[in-house]
C-alpha cells in the first residue's frame, strides 16, 4: 500500500512583469547582470481585485478536468496569503470547487517547504486510510507584500498556484520526508505588522537596507545574506541525511528538484553536493521565486521529459526557518 502524484496542474497570473518592465522603474539596477546571476527572466504578479484563492480556483479546475470533483476526499490548501484571517480558505475552495461535503479541508501555514510538507501530509493520510485521493494546493500572492520600491524582492518573487493530486497505489512511490525547523530565524523572512502580535500601521516608517532597497515592517523582509548562510549550512548535509535514510547515493537519484529560489543559490548546492547539472533541475526562468508552488511547477515541467522511471529528491526550504524533502518515484508524464 502507497502513494502516488499522478498529476499536476498550475497557473500564473495574465500580469506578466518583465526585467525590461522593472528596469523602467528602476533605471539605476543593472537587471541584465541580475537575470545573468539569479535566473529570472519574468515573473507575475495578480492585480489588486485578485487573490491567491483566485488563482488556486484556476489551477484546481485545470486539473479537474480529467478528475472526478467526487473521487477528491481531502483537501489540502498551502498558502501565507489566505484570503481572511478566518474562515480556513479550504473551506471556501472545497465548495466553490463543487467537491463532496464529506472530505476533509484544512489550510496550512508554510512558504518555500509547503510542497514537500504537503506531500508528506497526503502520504500519511492515504497510507493511514483516511483518504485515497488528495488534493494539494499551493498558491501565492507575495506581491501583493512588496514595497514598491523594493527592487531586489520584486525583482525575485512572482505569484502562482499549483494543484496536485495524490493517490492510492498499491506500490509506494512517496518516500519517508524528512524534516528541519529553526524558528530562532523567524525574523529573517517576514512581514512583521498585520497580524496579532503588531496591528497594521498606516504610517509605518520606511527603512532602507542592502543596496538601496526599501520597506516598511507592513511589507516583506528578507535578510538576503542569512538566508543564503541558512540554506548553505544546512540544505546540503540534509539531502545526505534523505539519501543516508533511503540508502542510496547521488548517483541513484535521476533528478534533483529543490526549491527554485535563485539560480545562483541552486548551483552553489549543486556544486557543494557534487551533482552533475544533467542531474539537478533549475526552472525559474518564466515565473521567478513562486514560495509553495516552484518545485510542483518545476516537477510538472521536468515531467515532460520522462521515458521511464525516474527517482527524484525533492527539497524545500525558507521562510519560518523551515526545511523539508524526500525521494519521490515517477513514472509518466504528469
Amino acid at each position: 500500500m502507497g502513494a502516488v502524484i499522478k498529476n499536476i496542474e498550475y497557473v500564473f497570473p495574465n500580469n506578466r512583469v518583465s526585467n525590461e518592465d522593472l528596469s523602467e522603474i528602476f533605471p539605476d539596477y543593472d537587471f541584465s547582470k541580475f537575470e545573468e546571476k539569479i535566473g529570472i527572466a519574468a515573473r507575475y504578479w495578480v492585480s489588486k481585485e485578485e487573490t491567491a484563492f483566485d488563482l488556486a480556483k484556476r489551477a484546481c479546475e485545470k486539473l479537474l478536468k480529467n478528475v472526478s470533483l467526487h473521487s477528491i476526499d481531502f483537501l489540502l490548501y498551502c498558502t501565507q496569503s489566505p484570503d481572511y484571517f478566518l474562515p480556513t480558505t479550504a473551506c471556501i475552495l472545497q465548495h466553490e470547487l463543487g467537491l463532496n461535503k464529506n472530505i476533509g479541508a484544512l489550510d496550512f501555514n508554510l512558504g518555500c517547504s509547503g510542497f514537500t510538507y504537503g506531500v508528506s501530509l497526503a502520504k500519511s493520510l492515504i497510507n493511514s486510510g483516511q483518504a485515497r485521493n488528495v488534493l494539494l494546493v499551493t498558491a501565492e500572492t507575495y506581491s501583493k507584500y512588496l514595497h514598491p520600491k523594493d527592487h531586489s524582492n520584486r525583482a525575485i518573487f512572482g505569484d502562482a498556484a499549483a494543484a496536485t493530486l495524490i493517490s492510492f497505489s498499491e506500490e509506494e512511490h512517496i518516500g519517508n520526508f524528512l524534516f528541519g525547523t529553526d524558528g530562532g530565524g523567524y525574523d529573517k523572512l517576514i512581514i512583521r505588522n498585520g497580524a496579532a502580535k503588531h496591528p497594521y500601521q498606516a504610517d509605518a516608517q520606511e527603512k532602507q537596507y542592502g543596496s538601496n532597497n526599501f520597506y516598511t515592517e507592513n511589507h516583506l523582509y528578507m535578510d538576503g545574506p542569512e538566508i543564503f548562510k541558512f540554506t548553505s549550512d544546512n540544505i546540503p548535509d540534509f539531502v545526505k541525511k534523505i539519501l543516508n535514510v533511503e540508502r542510496k547515493e547521488i548517483e541513484n537519484v535521476n533528478q534533483f528538484i529543490f526549491h527554485q529560489a535563485n539560480a545562483f543559490m541552486l548551483d552553489f548546492m549543486r556544486r557543494k553536493l557534487n551533482i552533475n547539472k544533467d542531474n539537478f533541475y533549475i526552472n525559474l526562468k518564466e515565473g521567478g521565486n513562486t514560495v509553495s508552488c516552484t518545485i510542483p511547477i518545476a516537477l510538472k515541467e521536468y515531467s515532460k521529459q520522462i521515458d521511464e522511471e525516474q527517482t527524484i529528491l525533492l527539497v524545500g526550504f525558507g521562510v519560518g526557518l523551515s526545511w523539508s524533502g524526500g525521494l519521490i518515484k515517477l513514472k509518466y508524464t504528469l
